[in-house]
């Protein structure tokens, strides 16, 4: 049997958004060879790595379930108005911002030399925000990256995974990688873009979750199942 031939807009959707991914993995490893002045330099490769093995495993799974939800994360058609400030804040603090300060810090080495423990104590928790991001993905078929209601493709109300225990468990994730980078490049001073990136998230869960409430079906009787939006018992 002839192997089913794949729609050529679904095709030519994959490879924008699998050149966009290449685009970011090459200019923050260049942000941090370069600020660091050390092409060698592990943390940043281990950062990069991380990255790059999780996408793969990522977009392998995606690919079976639902390759259309990797298309629709390279488009950002409809992105809401203060997403466009609240989330291109984000895009600036956590993904050039962050990786600039831990390399300038490396460079001159204004925090000191770090305990290799601290290093992984920092890279560990970094992983599994990676892996919670992958499941809120794999699980839900509308996970985009701009806050959008996707109603040209019927967007229903995911209830499986993590979206059992919170409403944006993405947005956790984002947080937790947030916090654990600056540890991971062994930088005290990229706290300071980690720490206002995982505001801006929250702020941006705070609205996304209001635009939800209003705007998608079933959402406001799924918010009164599953009461917190970010960390379970507490908010």
């Amino acid at each position: 049997m002839a192997a089913a031939r794949r729609d050529p807009d679904l095709t030519a959707g994959l490879v924008r958004r699998f050149l966009q991914i290449g685009v970011l993995f090459a200019a923050q490893l260049a942000v941090l060879l370069l600020a660091s002045g050390r092409p060698g330099w592990l943390w940043a490769w281990v950062y990069v790595g991380i990255y790059a093995v999780g996408t793969t495993v990522n977009a392998r799974l995606l690919m079976k379930r639902s390759p259309e939800t990797i298309v629709e994360r390279g488009r950002a058609a409809g992105m809401a108005g203060w997403d466009k400030v609240v989330g291109g804040l984000w895009g600036i603090v956590f993904l050039l911002a962050l990786p600039l300060t831990a390399g300038l810090d490396e460079r001159f080495g204004w925090t000191g030399e770090m305990a290799i423990a601290l290093h992984l104590a920092g890279a560990l928790p970094f992983v599994l925000g990676f892996a919670l991001f992958s499941w809120a993905m794999v699980e839900n078929a509308f996970f985009v990256t701009v806050a959008r209601v996707q109603k040209e493709r019927g967007q229903t109300v995911c209830t499986s995974g993590p979206y059992r225990l919170v409403r944006h468990p993405g947005y956790l994730a984002a947080i937790i990688q947030g916090l654990a980078a600056p540890l991971l490049f062994g930088s005290a001073w990229a706290l300071l873009p980690g720490c206002l990136a995982a505001a801006l998230m929250a702020l941006r869960t705070t609205l996304e979750d209001r635009m939800l409430l209003h705007d998608l079906d079933g959402y406001r009787n799924y918010a009164a199942r599953v009461r917190h939006r970010l960390l379970p018992g507490v908010w």
